[in-house]
């Protein structure tokens, strides 16, 4: 599809991988770009244009979808991470809270969206996954659990919309060097990078990104038994 003359929204746009997705988007020519935000103020990036967004919060999405009602590309990029060491202990309210912002966020955006991405022509949705989208964790565990459930619900959207002729994305990445990832100590990939490969897999019309080895290793490994 083209990016140049486009107009995309972005959600969690003000940093982190959301604002390396917007910067993509800009930089290839894309002609308008809402950063979809909780708090518009938190927006500096003066090529983009803030609008109030809480992906669980109805009103917000209503006001959204009538505020920018010229999209094209709709990029699901917020999320939450949640409790580490969460599977025996923590809050489970802490739990599904990540599932109501990666999830049911996710599926909330898409829903209001869909119905805009049609009257322009399609357009594209694409999902920030994860390779947890593939492997439980102990450690991370409602956000792993958060993961899977987007990856089963990118597959519904990319049948469900195909009619309209939406192209529907799945971006897969190992651990990406952001604030949510501050606590890890293994090697990370730049935001920067994993926006440039979605790119062009929207260049590409590519329904998958596996963004670096660790999405290329684990994808390879579903076919083979458990340990």
């Amino acid at each position: 599809m083209d990016i140049k003359g486009s107009v995309a929204l972005v959600t969690g746009a003000n940093r982190g991988i959301g604002h390396a997705f917007a910067r993509a988007l800009v930089e290839h020519g894309a002609a308008k770009v809402y950063a979809g935000v909780r708090a518009p103020e938190t927006v500096s990036d003066p090529d983009l244009t803030p609008l109030r967004l809480d992906v669980t919060e109805p009103s917000d999405l209503e006001a959204a979808v009538a505020a920018a009602g010229d999209v094209s590309i709709v990029i699901n990029n917020a999320g939450i991470l949640g409790d580490v060491d969460d599977l025996l202990t923590g809050s489970l309210d802490t739990a599904r809270q990540v599932l109501e912002v990666n999830f049911f966020g996710t599926w909330a955006v898409a829903r209001a969206f869909a119905p805009v991405l049609a009257r322009n022509g399609g357009g594209a949705l694409v999902n920030m996954l994860s390779v947890a989208s593939w492997k439980g964790s102990a450690v991370t565990t409602a956000y792993s659990a958060s993961k899977a459930a987007q990856w089963s619900l990118t597959d519904a959207l990319r049948e469900g919309l195909r009619a309209q002729g939406t192209l529907v994305v799945g971006v897969h990445a190992g651990y990406v060097d952001t604030d949510g990832a501050a606590w890890v100590d293994a090697p990370k990939i730049e935001p920067a990078e994993v926006a440039g490969k979605t790119v062009q897999a929207l260049l590409a019309n590519r329904t998958e990104v596996l963004v670096d080895e660790a999405a290329r290793r684990l994808k390879a490994t579903l076919s083979q038994p458990l340990d």
